[in-house]
């Protein structure tokens, strides 16, 4: 995943708009997941956690999954952990990705690096 970080100002005379280009980050795809979410699961894996431990987890987290879905990934956590990704996702009315924890790493982290 390729992230750009810009400030953008509009001229409404010439209706252009300039993009100042502030950050630019790569980040390989097994650390593109919520960090929030990823270091929780690792956390209560380090601690034993059985399905129903996770299946309450992503209960918590109010993940959109159903049944089925959620089972299957259970499942997955259980038997490949999550590497901890970098991104903050926010799933309140819309996805909306935030980037402050990927800019603040890039570079210090495998995976995520700062071009």
């Amino acid at each position: 995943m390729l992230v750009f970080v810009y400030e953008k100002t509009d001229d409404d005379t010439t209706r252009t708009g300039r993009l100042n280009i502030l950050h630019t980050i790569f980040v390989e795809q097994s650390r593109t997941a919520d960090f929030q979410t990823t270091s929780g699961l690792r956390k209560i894996l380090e601690n034993d956690a059985n399905k129903d431990d996770i299946l309450a987890f992503f209960t918590e987290r109010m993940l959109p999954l159903d049944e089925l879905q959620a089972n299957a990934l259970a499942e997955d956590v259980l038997s490949n952990p999550p590497q901890i990704g970098y991104l903050t996702i926010s799933n309140a009315l819309q996805w909306r990705l935030q980037y402050s924890r990927v800019i603040k790493e890039a570079g210090k982290i495998e995976g995520v690096f700062s071009l």
